[in-house]
């Protein structure tokens, strides 16, 4: 299942009039210093390491990005001291082999006889020659940001264009987009100043999540250009969000350690627009096999008149455009439903769906860069006749429920809601041939306070694992008792190559008949880091390629599902 993104991405061709044209430089530059630093309000040093990296920017403040992670046991507070982390923090740190405190990494760069340990993580001493060794050494891309942020109602758009000068070694890059906060009182630890030590460069929020967004393009002349939109919250973790003392960094990596460049970018205000009405999320099948869909649509009315009626234009896989009037009565930062009519189109691979809105009460929008929602989702895989369907709740186990049921409306099985927390398993079986539809609700909207959900087959190997969401996800489930009837499969009949290996490899087996397929990458956890394959392939040798550029050092297994068989084979990364 390929990851799906809470926030919008699109290309702006239709919002460039509240930005420049081009707000990136064509023209080669040496790279930008992005520098991590790992600290605490309970770290003796870090005001140190803190200066030291504030010396760094002032003296390059157009080359330097700052980020300051919170992160470790020096950034555990004590009663009621406030909490400056985030859940970004660890997985950033985990990979920097950090011994101490403080450390920081200059472009996620790997300094040969600078490490603490063996990893990119530095004392404070090296940090000064680390990045200007970074800033004379050439880039093959820049980087360009620009935002805006609608005070009354605290709407942050970004837009970032990356613009490749040469080629990138690899395919494909990562782009990162950071919420950064200056001036935050609190405690500190060797600061001299108490409880009102002024933080800054504060990592607050990472709209593109852990490790970024995927950038395709990545040869010489390559444009990425991408809007992000997101509601900025009163406050993290207790802590308050204040407006205008946010910075908006981007920067891109390649896989999730080095990074390429970065830049923080220009932010400007703006107060409430008399017309602007967003669509905030899309309710749609995250894997769909019946060829038809009824999108559901969360708009929210950010205008400061009320939203009597919007126009909806939505389509998937480019194929033909469906239109929809709503009418109703929202007043300012009111939200609601809207059920789109159903829409066929034909079932492929991968599958785009494309939503936008506009002309509120037959007027322009003033801020269309939220009237766009763009996703992709996958074709279901064939699943056995019985099989597991598990949740687990971390929390709040009562607002959890969840059905599959046929295109018939007969509910197959059905859970919850549950009285303990856990992982609950529940037995079904497909009563005949067709698509079936999985709807989970989280009626807390926090997508089980960060618990999973899959679907085993009755030997409890995984087939499915279910991506993130906040309070409903649903999924289409294919069930075909005639595929691949007569075709048998073993482990030994499957082989990887190379293995172990580094970035790429090749998964081989033969096919005496067209088969459906599903080839997932798990961890050691049990969690889906990577979908390799899901489709029919055709009869014949096959040769699928694995790609495992993305994937950090370590065991992990290859599970394969061919007609309804799964097969297990274990791959070591050594890269």
């Amino acid at each position: 299942m390929k990851r799906k993104f809470t926030f919008i991405l699109a290309f702006l061709l239709a919002s460039a009039y509240l930005f420049s044209q081009t707000i990136v430089s064509t023209d080669p530059e040496n790279k930008n210093v992005v520098l991590e630093e790992f600290t605490g309000i309970h770290c003796v040093f870090c005001p140190d390491g803190h200066a030291i990296a504030q010396a760094i920017y002032d003296a390059h403040p157009d080359d330097v990005v700052l980020m300051n992670i919170h992160q470790g046991s020096y950034a555990v507070p004590s009663g009621s001291e406030p909490d400056f982390r985030t859940p970004w923090g660890n997985a950033i740190a985990g990979q920097t082999g950090l011994l101490g405190y403080p450390a920081g990494t200059v472009n996620r760069h790997l300094f040969s006889g600078w490490s603490q340990g063996s990893g990119t993580a530095m004392n404070r001493n090296y940090w000064t020659s680390a990045s200007n060794q970074i800033m004379a050494a050439p880039s093959y891309l820049n980087v360009g940001v620009e935002s805006i942020i609608v005070t009354s109602t605290r709407q942050l758009v970004v837009q970032v264009e990356v613009y490749y000068t040469d080629n990138s070694p690899l395919p494909t890059n990562y782009l990162n987009v950071a919420i950064l906060q200056n001036n935050i009182l609190g405690p500190q630890t060797g600061g001299n100043a108490g409880n009102n030590y002024v933080h800054k460069h504060m990592l607050r929020h990472l709209l593109t999540g852990q490790w970024g967004v995927e950038i395709n393009e990545t040869t010489t002349g390559s444009l990425y250009s991408g809007t992000f939109t997101y509601e900025i919250p009163e406050d993290y973790t207790g802590v308050d969000v204040i407006l205008e003392n946010l910075d908006i960094v981007a920067f891109v990596t390649e896989s999730h350690q080095e990074i390429v460049s970065g830049q923080k970018g220009t932010l400007t205000t703006m107060e409430s627009n008399d017309y602007d009405a967003a669509i905030l999320n899309a309710y749609y099948p995250q894997t769909a096999c019946s060829g038809t869909m009824s999108p559901i649509v969360k708009i929210k009315n950010y205008g400061v008149n009320n939203l009597t009626s919007l126009n909806f234009e939505y389509s998937i896989n480019g194929g033909t455009t469906s239109t929809y009037s709503w009418t109703g009565d929202l007043t300012q930062n009111e939200i609601t439903l809207v059920n789109l009519p159903e829409i066929s189109y034909d079932v492929t691979t991968e599958n785009t769906l494309s939503i936008t809105c506009g002309q509120p009460d037959g007027q322009t929008d003033q801020l269309p860069q939220n009237d766009l929602f763009n996703s992709s989702f996958d074709q279901s895989q064939y699943y056995p006749v019985t099989g597991y369907f598990g949740v687990q709740t971390l929390g709040d186990p009562q607002d959890i429920t969840w059905s599959i049921v046929g295109d018939n409306g007969a509910v197959v099985v059905e859970g919850g809601p549950y009285i303990t927390s856990g992982f609950h398993l529940e037995a079904f079986t497909f009563p005949s041939d067709g698509c079936y539809t999985l709807t989970l609700n989280d009626a807390s909207g926090m997508g089980l306070s960060g618990g999973f959900y899959i679907i085993t087959d009755d030997a409890t190997n995984v087939l499915w694992t279910g991506p993130a969401f906040t309070d409903m996800s649903i999924a289409g489930l294919s069930y075909d008792s005639q595929v691949g009837l007569d075709e048998n499969f073993s482990t030994e009949d499957v082989s990887i190559y190379p293995n172990p290996l580094v970035n790429q490899a090749s998964i081989n087996f033969d096919l005496n008949s067209a088969s459906k397929a599903n080839i997932a990458v798990f961890d050691l956890l049990g969690k889906q880091v990577a979908q390799v394959y899901v489709g029919t392939l055709n009869a014949g040798n096959q040769s699928i390629k694995l790609n495992a550029e993305s994937l950090k050092k370590g065991v992990y297994f290859v599970k394969i599902n061919l007609n309804n068989q799964t097969f297990t084979k274990k791959i070591v990364i050594s890269q």
